[in-house]
């Protein structure tokens, strides 16, 4: 077979308008692309021939027919069986039921993890023989009955505690633990962290939690809305930022030692002492690090729910939690729409009940960093007028020439500028915009980035005919 570009074949099989005929000649393939196994149009044949050669890629596919998935689920390689899991739907308890009593463990530990497991079965695997199994469940079924909790909670691994009872979890809204099981909970250095929000401060020894050589403990001790003032300072004076932040974040912390916080978390930084170890000197230089990123997605609810005294907070993140509130007075809105941190305007945004004028939208995506990456942009949530996207073509920044490409009526010579953009994530997005000549298509088929002729491969505006012409030439 003549060398094809693997993402070509890929970005076809996934076109959901390739004939018939041609993904019989993909699934034919001796290098079939995995797309292709998750296509909804498969036939039976199709789905046969593709689970002989890659059942796994096959039992991910959400488009199963019932009697496929139960016979994927007697398939002796346990992958496949996990993949069934994650593809399940809610309405197939008959495969749930089968798989709490799988003999691999990696399957019930994915059972454990997933949502559609109905809840009675899903109690099960608390008594599970493998820890791996319980751990995960106390992980990801953060609304488990207390009965359920319990179980993990008390569990005789450590394994498992530790993951029901921790300071962070894989489902919202995290799990509190039964008041009568705190003072136990706080006893186990593995779960005391987990436990410190919800202890008692009239039974418990707040100062020996606030001098816990673990930072995690004092950290969530931190966050105890029954904190005496004493615990509180000592808790400001802590060594560890991501602890110094948590008291930050307290409405019952004063303004004055809220701002010398904000500056020991956001201000130059310090080495420690020579007095500190090298290793607990990187520690807390990670942890400074960590605080940094953590105070840019903080939420501060209370600030929310009366946002006008921090409306002129110099702390960005008070400013940003009081733009997210929805009663908010037009005036304070347009002050904070106007925010120089863009943010802070894009919460006044947000939570705004009236439209937002292109000329602020634009701002707004143009100033939009997130601090991870993510495929949502400002621009999403405020479309922007056909003008400004053309406009937008000709814009120096590739982020924002990427937008014209939202325009499907993009005037001719635009389209055909931005398919030869020098920037590969402007190509790829203009590969698969709708309204591409023929000529334009092989170009971009032909293009050397494997991400932009996997893109036009996958357009379903690709003619067929150049569909056809690359598998022939493929010897497909």
């Amino acid at each position: 077979m003549p060398d094809v570009p693997h993402e070509l074949l890929a970005g076809l099989a996934e076109n959901p308008a390739l004939p018939a005929d041609l993904v019989d000649r993909l699934v034919a393939a001796p290098h079939r692309p995995f797309e292709l196994a998750c296509r909804p149009d498969l036939s039976g044949p199709q789905l046969d021939a593709l689970i002989a050669r890659d059942a796994h890629g096959v039992a991910l596919s959400r488009h199963l027919p019932p009697q496929v998935r139960h016979r994927l689920a007697a398939h002796p390689d346990p992958s496949v069986r996990v993949a069934l899991v994650i593809s399940a739907t809610p309405d197939e308890r008959d495969l749930f039921e089968r798989f709490t009593a799988d003999p691999a463990p990696e399957v019930r530990e994915q059972l454990a993890q997933c949502d559609h497991t109905p809840a009675d079965l899903r109690a099960r695997l608390a008594h599970d023989p493998a820890p791996g199994v319980r751990a995960a469940l106390g992980q990801y079924w953060t609304a488990a009955p207390e009965p359920v909790r319990r179980v993990l909670l008390t569990d005789p691994e450590d394994g498992v505690r530790a993951a029901a009872c921790a300071t962070y979890f894989r489902r919202l809204p995290h799990p509190v633990p039964p008041a009568d099981l705190v003072p136990a909970l706080l006893a186990d250095p593995l779960t005391r962290a987990g436990a410190a929000p919800h202890c008692d401060p009239d039974t418990t020894d707040l100062a020996g939690l606030a001098a816990d050589p673990d930072p995690e403990v004092r950290r969530a001790l931190a966050t105890h809305p029954g904190l005496p003032a004493a615990i509180r300072d000592r808790l400001a004076a802590d060594p560890r930022a991501l602890v110094r932040l948590a008291v930050l974040a307290r409405p019952d912390t004063p303004a004055a030692a809220r701002a010398a916080l904000h500056d020991s978390v956001t201000g130059p930084w310090e080495p420690p002492g020579e007095d500190v170890d090298e290793e607990t000197a990187i520690e807390i230089e990670i942890d400074r690090f960590g605080a940094g990123a953590e105070l840019r997605m903080l939420r501060l609810p209370w600030v929310t729910a009366d946002p006008l005294p921090h409306l002129d907070s110099p702390h960005p993140v008070f400013r940003r939690a009081a733009a997210a509130s929805t009663d908010l007075p037009a005036e304070a809105r347009a002050r904070l729409l106007a925010d120089p941190d863009n943010e802070v305007a894009l919460a006044a945004a947000r939570s705004s009940s009236d439209p937002i004028d292109p000329v602020t939208a634009e701002r707004l995506d143009r100033g939009h960093r997130p601090f991870k990456r993510m495929r949502w942009r400002p621009a999403d949530a405020f479309p922007l007028p056909v003008q400004t996207l053309r406009r937008l073509a000709a814009d120096p920044a590739p982020r924002m020439r990427l937008l014209a490409l939202r325009d499907p009526d993009l005037p001719a010579a635009l389209l055909e500028r931005l398919a030869a953009d020098p920037e590969e994530r402007v190509r790829r997005a203009a590969a698969s915009h709708p309204a591409h000549t023929p000529a334009a298509f092989r170009a971009l088929l032909d293009d050397p980035s494997p991400s932009v002729h996997r893109a036009a491969a996958a357009n379903p505006a690709l003619p067929v005919e150049e569909m056809r012409a690359r598998l022939d030439a493929a010897g497909l």
